[in-house]
């Protein structure tokens, strides 16, 4: 299997290569099935994809959608609107989430008093317990975060699949497509998340209190429910 990863992460960043490493585990390929595709040099080409088996999107360091502070974004977002109409298989998580959202014209605002760090409690909407991919979870299930940015609304074309106390969206599909997005990180675990809050710890501390720092480490506990996802969604792909 041959898949694309994006990714918006800076060169020196440390993430950048530890979330390859991520998705390779949590779908239990080699790392040569992931072929790394940086976003901070523009998107690729809808014909690039093609040469893949599925696309998938990573999170992303220092870079958001309401600042507009991804370089391209605009041509990012115009190729994901491709891949959708297209129906191209797609798996995105956390930044990947908000840019196919905003990719058709949902909203994401910065919202900070509502970020969510560490693993939280999702609950499955009624589409999301009959979805083929959501549906053998739990009603309820823990996941991994690390966002202070979210949906406030979703393009008509998307099915809201799961929510939190803070967030209404927190997966979506697009009906009888292969494409998935999830705000929350299914290719880590609580150890992994707490390796990559620590990378980004000096942006936290600028918004944090001390209380709300230590309210956060006490979050990264382990989320198994959703280790498999990934991996289901290539067989269901790949079926």
């Amino acid at each position: 299997m041959k898949i694309l990863l994006l990714q918006a992460r800076n060169p020196n960043d440390p993430a950048k290569t530890e979330e390859v490493e991520a998705f390779a585990n949590k779908t239990h390929l080699p790392l040569e099935a992931f072929v790394p595709f940086d976003l901070l040099a523009g998107p690729p080409a809808l014909s690039q994809l093609r040469n893949h088996d599925a696309l998938m999107i990573g999170g992303s360091g220092e870079y958001d959608v309401p600042h507009k502070s991804l370089p391209h974004l605009q041509e990012t977002l115009d190729l994901l609107a491709e891949v959708i109409e297209f129906g191209f298989p797609t798996f995105a998580s956390c930044f990947g989430f908000q840019l196919m959202v905003a990719a058709l014209g949902g909203d994401i605002i910065s919202d900070k008093p509502n970020m969510e760090v560490g693993a939280y409690d999702v609950t499955l909407t009624k589409a999301g317990r009959s979805d083929e991919l959501f549906g053998h979870l739990p009603d309820t299930f823990l996941a991994q975060f690390g966002h202070k940015d979210r949906a406030t609304s979703l393009p008509r074309a998307f099915v809201n699949l799961a929510h939190t106390d803070c967030c209404p969206f927190q997966a979506l599909r697009i009906p009888g497509k292969p494409i998935w997005a999830t705000q929350f990180h299914p290719e880590l675990t609580g150890e992994e998340n707490l390796m990559r809050y620590s990378r980004y710890l000096k942006d936290y501390d600028a918004i944090m209190t001390r209380e709300q720092s230590r309210q956060a480490l006490a979050r990264f506990v382990p989320s198994p429910d959703t280790h498999d996802l990934i991996t289901r969604f290539l067989r269901l792909v790949g079926s």
